[in-house]
């Protein structure tokens, strides 16, 4: 489900009804609250927040995110579930929009699209300063094609809509004009600021490409 409360809300009420008054619900949502959406299912004591990394099965972090009516003992049960299926649990006592995670990435990543939606710098050239400056095999627009334009777009459009940030509107229009309206949807459609399955950042020579000739 994309970032949208109404959608969820409408998705987790059904599974209210559906489900067995013992089940505990949880939500991958990137950057809404549980309590957002926890009346919606009907057992807003049952309902918290279990969100993963993307690649998981590299990535293994899961944050777990209570709300204030999650009851403590559901709460730990999840914790030991993350656990169980070999995730490293980290306990979100307070809500957070982003959990840990997405309140570090989010904003690196749409400071990266306001470089380029505003002419800055290419995404190839905000990537080699990225991954050059702080050592790391990937920067913010491979990431963004790892997690996904349509929901890096469903992100950056919320917000912009709850903000009234312009620069977020024209990142979000961005976003929407060069890459989803193209079927440009990063790594799950094999293109997106990179061409997949070999991606150029992964190539020798990205982060120097026109190495000075050494005598």
């Amino acid at each position: 489900m994309p970032e949208s409360p109404d959608l969820k809300r409408k998705v987790f009420g059904e599974l209210g009804r559906l489900c067995p008054a013992r089940t505990i619900f949880t939500t991958n949502s990137s950057t809404l609250l549980p309590s957002e959406i926890a009346d919606a299912s009907g057992r807003p004591q049952r309902f918290l927040a279990l969100h993963f990394a993307n690649q998981i099965w590299v990535n293994n972090v899961a944050e777990i995110m209570r709300h204030p009516e999650t009851d403590p003992g559901v709460f730990e049960d999840v914790i030991r579930f993350a656990r169980r299926i070999g995730m490293v649990p980290i306990r979100i006592e307070k809500e957070q929009n982003g959990y840990v995670l997405n309140t570090l990435l989010v904003p690196l990543l749409g400071a990266a699209l306001t470089l380029v939606a505003n002419g800055v710098a290419t995404p190839q050239d905000v990537d080699r300063t990225w991954m050059i400056a702080m050592k790391v095999p990937m920067g913010p627009f491979g990431t963004l094609d790892l997690v996904g334009l349509k929901t890096a777009y469903d992100i950056t459009a919320y917000w912009a809509g709850k903000t009234g940030d312009p620069q977020s509107m024209k990142n979000a229009a961005y976003l929407k004009e060069h890459y989803l309206d193209r079927g440009k949807l990063g790594l799950a459609t094999g293109e997106g600021f990179y061409t997949y399955p070999e991606p150029v950042f992964r190539q020798p020579g990205f982060l120097d490409p026109e190495p000075v000739a050494r005598a």
